[in-house]
């Protein structure tokens, strides 16, 4: 079948919790309304005052801050943990299948070589592969 997606099988994923999709190259955490709403009530802060220290304006959107070099304003570098985790932008969640991950088969290895989650673990299927990447174009 020609239009099948090169990773129509499925793809191997699973968080190591290493936390390097979170730091080096700058760029850009889309976040909305909710998702700041969200942040802001994890680590027990009101939302003005989280935007104020952890949101900029690009443009018409909203991004999450980062440190020089790169890292997200939210990562723990200590821990290594993600501050706001359970309640982390949509963006995040949907990591790695994001479409420009999954363009081709090279670029999905080119971010295997970065993320020691990619390959590994459990089998996730191509239908919820296409649900996390049809979330949020990356």
């Amino acid at each position: 079948m020609a239009n099948k997606l090169w990773y129509h099988e499925g793809l191997q994923f699973e968080c190591t919790g290493c936390g390097d999709c979170c730091t080096g190259e700058p760029g850009h955490v889309w976040v909305n309304k909710a998702e700041i709403e969200a942040m802001a009530a994890a680590i027990d802060m009101e939302v003005e005052p989280f935007q104020q220290r952890y949101v900029r304006l690009i443009g018409i959107r909203k991004s999450l801050t980062e440190r020089p070099g790169g890292d997200c304003v939210l990562y723990d570098a200590a821990s290594r943990t993600c501050r706001v985790y359970e309640a982390r932008p949509r963006q995040c969640r949907t990591w790695p299948f994001w479409s420009s991950n999954l363009d081709t088969l090279q670029s999905w290895q080119e971010i295997a070589r970065d993320c020691p989650g990619v390959g590994s673990g459990q089998l996730v299927a191509s239908q919820e592969i296409r649900s996390q990447r049809d979330v949020v174009r990356v």
